[in-house]
């Protein structure tokens, strides 16, 4: 569904077919699943509860949808099979929002649940539930004639979480404003039951961001109190890098186990960067730079650039390389850096005006001459290309600054900060 396409309201999704790219059969939809938010903000859409063959229903994200339009769901064609399970913070939208009893804001007046729309956040990858569709009245078998109106999620009360609620679910909720590196603070100070207890309760990709910013021993601790399903999900939804770092931590038979678990495609680059030195260009970048063709254009460009889950680094330049586009790449072009691109027309082939002058780092550059490069050329992010001239990845900023700064750097960036929770 494109951004500013209309809402669509759930009850129109229940039993619509989902198809992958080439329009192949993957099951039905039988239910959408929410996290509710503190107040009254709009819960977030995360995935869909699919029922595919032998009646299992597994749990498919909204990242992973394409489109949602004249009664069908159209995925990328990546379909995680492990069954879905619910967790504490995630509510069914069929199974437990709707038929729901709540109270009108402005009124009073009770009123029943009869369905709820959904839409996609303009220019981004979210989704929220944004309006309720009610009928006013008390419910009831002699009581079916109510006035039925459509209002704004937060028009109603009954199915947010209250600040002052106990347990995951509503420390989830609160620590849903922070920043990844602000939850890992607070998670940081947590007791290690507490601090497993609101991990399990994140969502996976939420979960994967924190990891990101918390002292190798607490990314292990954490890890290791997942069940091994949900540490291969989380481990596929980090930045590569990230995760073979993490994985690099645990022991052999640990981390064989894990990677067998993954996706093929995402443990492919786990295990190529883990195949060079930890120290080095190639151990030190990501396999996911924006990465073009030639024959893309400066619109293309800019629509890769704004892709909301890019860090500022990697959303800098944009790589240019002839096919395949997936990393490892066909030969390497050159860079456009996003400057450049503010500055040519729409139409300009990104072939033409790439900067073919800067040299890429090999994938056995030590540390301190990728960062020397960084400094010397004034770049936040950097190509690494292999002897065949093929683009491998790219060494941003802040994962050179990651081993340059003292192996206890966030421990004392969060002793330095204080305790979020007593």
């Amino acid at each position: 569904m494109a951004a500013g396409a209309p809402r669509i309201f759930v009850s129109h999704l229940a039993g619509v077919p989902v198809f992958d790219p080439n329009g192949d059969p993957v099951g039905r939809v039988r239910d959408l699943v929410a996290i509710l938010r503190v107040g009254r903000r709009p819960p977030r859409l995360i995935g869909m509860v699919v029922e595919v063959h032998g009646r299992r229903r597994i749990f498919l994200p909204m990242t992973r949808i394409t489109g949602v339009e004249s009664g069908q769901v159209i995925t990328t064609g990546v379909v995680n099979m492990r069954r879905f399970e619910q967790r504490p913070t995630e509510r069914l939208v069929l199974g437990e929002l709707l038929d729901r009893r709540v109270r009108l804001v402005e009124t009073g007046e009770e009123a029943t649940v009869l369905d709820v729309s959904v839409r996609q956040l303009p220019a981004r990858r979210d989704w929220e539930i944004d309006k309720a569709f009610v009928r006013r009245g008390k419910g009831g078998a002699l009581r079916r004639k109510g006035e039925t109106l459509t209002v704004e999620w937060s028009a109603v009360t009954g199915f947010s979480l209250e600040e002052d609620g106990q347990g995951a679910e509503s420390l989830v909720a609160t620590f849903e404003r922070l920043r990844p590196a602000d939850l890992a603070n607070a998670l940081h100070h947590l007791s290690p039951k507490r601090r497993a207890e609101v991990a399990a309760a994140l969502d996976d990709d939420r979960l994967a961001d924190v990891l990101e910013e918390l002292p190798e021993d607490e990314q292990v601790e954490i890890l290791g109190k997942l069940k091994e399903e949900r540490a291969a999900d989380v481990l596929e939804a980090m930045d590569p890098d990230d995760a073979a770092d993490l994985l690099s931590g645990l022991p052999e038979d640990d981390k064989e186990r894990l990677l067998t678990l993954m996706r093929p495609d995402d443990a492919a680059d786990v295990r190529r960067l883990m195949s060079y030195e930890e120290r080095t260009a190639g151990g030190l970048m990501t396999t996911e730079p924006i990465v073009l063709r030639p024959d893309a254009t400066v619109a293309d460009a800019l629509a890769r650039v704004r892709q909301q889950d890019l860090s500022p680094a990697l959303a800098a330049q944009v790589y240019v390389c002839r096919p395949p586009d997936e990393t490892p790449t066909g030969k390497y072009l050159g860079t456009v850096h996003f400057q450049r691109l503010l500055r040519d027309p729409p139409f300009t082939l990104v072939s033409s005006i790439v900067d073919s002058d800067l040299p890429p780092l090999a994938p056995d550059t030590p540390l301190p001459a990728v960062t020397s490069y960084l400094a010397a050329y004034n770049m936040v992010a950097a190509p690494v290309v292999d002897d065949s001239g093929s683009l491998l990845g790219a060494v941003t900023v802040d994962d050179v600054l990651d081993h340059l700064l003292p192996n206890d750097w966030r421990e004392a960036e969060f002793e330095g900060t204080g305790s979020a929770h007593g």
